[in-house]
């Protein structure tokens, strides 16, 4: 019996410990894809997200577009995200046609018959469009939004450090206390029916004894 319980004990310890460690890897790997995606580059991140609004970009973009551009070494051809000096806080999205990253490039929407009057350089560049989310506009203050990844990154957090059963004492003891209760009910009801056995054995008998005399 004993060995019985130790080998049950050791499969639920294994069990937990392998829960924990698939927890731990669930946790990691999100804290990473959010890492990748959504931490902004005004923070530090090499992600920019921008909302199409306009028809410079048509067909490739069309107003309530959301694309997401990722830091990176750019070339003629690639679409970027860039702002300038003169622009202040607001960004461009447009196709790189010639130019170079050291003079500036020559950048230009694919509906344009004209090249922007901005000639950004490679530290101007925010990002390449890596990501095209079409017609969901409304998403982009959810995704650039600091209240939303810091929320999915403390639940990710969450996550790594939530303790299991065997770290939580009251866990524990909720459960014995559980199964001690349960003991005890399980015992009162057995002794019921040995009460009862006991009442019904002399009726019984002398039932029997009645039957027997002429």
């Amino acid at each position: 019996m004993d060995n019985t319980l130790e080998t049950q004990d050791t499969d639920g310890d294994t069990s937990r410990l392998w829960f924990r460690v698939l927890k731990s890897v669930l946790a990691w790997g999100l804290l990473a894809v959010l890492a990748f995606f959504i931490w902004p580059s005004s923070l530090g991140g090499g992600t920019t997200t921008i909302v199409v609004n306009g028809h410079s970009m048509d067909p490739t973009y069309f107003t309530g577009d959301i694309v997401v551009a990722r830091s990176g070494e750019p070339k003629i051809g690639d679409i970027v995200i860039y702002s300038t000096a003169d622009l202040g806080e607001a960004k461009i999205i447009h196709r790189i046609v010639g130019g170079d990253g050291v003079t500036g490039w020559d950048i230009q929407g694919d509906n344009n018959d004209y090249v922007d009057p901005f000639h950004p350089a490679n530290d101007e560049i925010l990002g390449i469009a890596k990501l095209h989310i079409p017609s969901v506009g409304a998403w982009a203050a959810v995704l650039s939004s600091p209240l939303v990844w810091g929320s999915m990154l403390l639940l990710a957090l969450g996550l790594i450090i939530w303790p299991s059963s065997k770290e939580c004492p009251e866990l524990d003891q909720a459960d014995d206390q559980a199964d001690d209760l349960e003991g005890r009910e399980d015992g009162a009801d057995r002794g019921d029916v040995a009460e009862g056995g006991l009442v019904a054995g002399p009726a019984a008998a002398g039932r029997q004894t009645d039957a027997g005399r002429p």
